[in-house]
């Protein structure tokens, strides 16, 4: 039996998970993959978290990983784009197997990635990168390949779930859980990167490239992160039959142009997502041949990434003993490129501060005619006193230079006092 060298560059959470497991599941993977895999390097800067009886001689040089030529393929879970970069880059042109969970490498680089892996015929696996554990990349690489996608839609960031699931579940506010979640560890010490919606930008990149087979370009996205999402918001979702999320939405238009988006969404309390709580992702599927599929499962921590990261060293493994080379991205014949922002299609959920007097909604209904937007629900909750009060409206479906248009004029009423509440809903039709 053949038996192929790992090198692993960066060995913190996820790395010391890979290590575990792999010691303990290995004549698993061995007798399944029908090849050998055995861990010879591990470059870190922490030796100290490298668990014990690795096997693996250990250095600081990540280069030493790359250089060595007992090492086969080479694993980069060190995160970031700069020197992740350099150690991608350094694998492929030696013609070595690429294993990375590294989201934000593949959504800003992975263009220029995958064009050097065709070119020194080596291969890029990334099943990681991507909701943890669960097996959404090789869902649409190869289970789903007979499928045009008609729509992703995904709750792909747990750390945004745990507080939205907190605040629906306690009508809690976002500070008060943003708190707890980091002293439980669900949130880094600098929340921004998961709240403002980056780290779930990352990875709806990489499932848009994926299904429509064209690198998507982080500035073609929208997105909007949760920090301004309100209990009040929370409650009068719920009167109105959802529940708020952070979602990815990933669909191509009628003209096979495709929109991706990231931002809070209103999500019926009759849809599966809607049940999707705490720390937990989910990524629901549509094909035009399967219909409508469902991926479920823990979406972080070193245990699901380990998952997903060993089957990724053992399909790379499966793939050189069978002399297999670059495997492309998905071939791009079918879609014209992005809708930009600005065409991009959405029902709206409104909450204005207004003043509580007649005539306010007729005013308020007049702009959103004019701007040929239709309100499919208008409510305004009793029991607010002051200055302003809230009036609560649904949308029907609105084209976003419309609707902000409209907002705009709205918001410039006598009537009208600033700031406005906007969450777009989506209802899976």
């Amino acid at each position: 039996m053949k038996t192929f060298g790992i090198g692993l560059v960066g060995c913190g959470v996820v790395g010391g998970g890979v290590v575990r497991h792999l010691q303990a599941n290995h004549d698993l993977l061995t007798e399944r993959s029908g090849v050998g895999m055995e861990l010879r390097v591990i470059a870190t800067l922490e030796p100290k978290k490298v668990p014990e009886n690795s096997g693996a001689r250990l250095t600081g040089n990540w280069r030493e990983v790359v250089d060595d030529p007992t090492v086969d393929i080479v694993v980069e879970l060190m995160g970031g784009t700069t020197i992740a970069r350099e150690v991608a880059e350094a694998a492929l042109r030696a013609g070595k197997s690429l294993v990375t969970a590294n989201k934000a490498l593949l959504a800003h680089c992975g263009e220029e990635l995958f064009a050097l892996a065709e070119k020194h015929h080596a291969s890029i696996y990334f099943e990681a990168s991507v909701a943890g554990g669960i097996p959404i990349i090789k869902a649409l690489r190869e289970g789903l390949r007979a499928n045009r996608i008609l729509s992703i839609h995904g709750i792909i960031n747990g750390t945004c779930n745990y507080i939205l699931s907190r605040m629906a579940d306690e009508g809690s506010d976002y500070a008060g859980v943003l708190a707890e979640a980091k002293r439980l560890g669900y949130a880094e010490a600098n929340e921004a990167l998961d709240v403002d919606g980056i780290d779930a930008a990352h990875k709806a990149v990489i499932l848009a490239s994926l299904a429509y087979g064209f690198w998507v370009k982080m500035d073609q996205l929208y997105v909007e992160g949760i920090r301004k999402v309100s209990s009040l918001d929370m409650a009068f979702a719920r009167k109105l039959g959802y529940t708020i999320k952070l979602l990815a939405h990933i669909r191509p238009d009628e003209h096979n142009a495709v929109a991706v988006r990231v931002n809070p969404t209103l999500v019926p309390l009759s849809h599966v997502l809607a049940s999707v709580s705490g720390v937990y992702n989910a990524v629901a599927v549509e094909g035009d041949v399967v219909g409508r599929t469902l991926f479920y499962g823990r979406g972080a921590g070193a245990d699901a990434t380990a998952s997903a990261v060993l089957g990724d060293i053992s399909e790379a493994a499966i793939d050189r003993n069978h002399g297999s080379g670059f495997r492309r991205l998905a071939s791009n014949t079918c879609y014209s490129g992005t809708v930009p922002v600005q065409e991009m299609m959405s029902r709206f959920y409104v909450r204005l501060n207004v003043t509580d007097r007649p005539g306010v909604l007729a005013r308020v209904a007049d702009v959103f005619g004019r701007h040929r937007i239709g309100i499919s629900s208008v409510f305004q909750p009793e029991g607010h006193e002051g200055e302003s009060v809230p009036l609560v409206m649904l949308l029907d479906d609105a084209r976003e230079s419309d609707f902000s248009s409209a907002l705009e004029e709205i918001e410039n009423l006598d009537v009208v006092r600033r700031p406005s509440q906007v969450i777009r809903v989506e209802d899976f039709s």
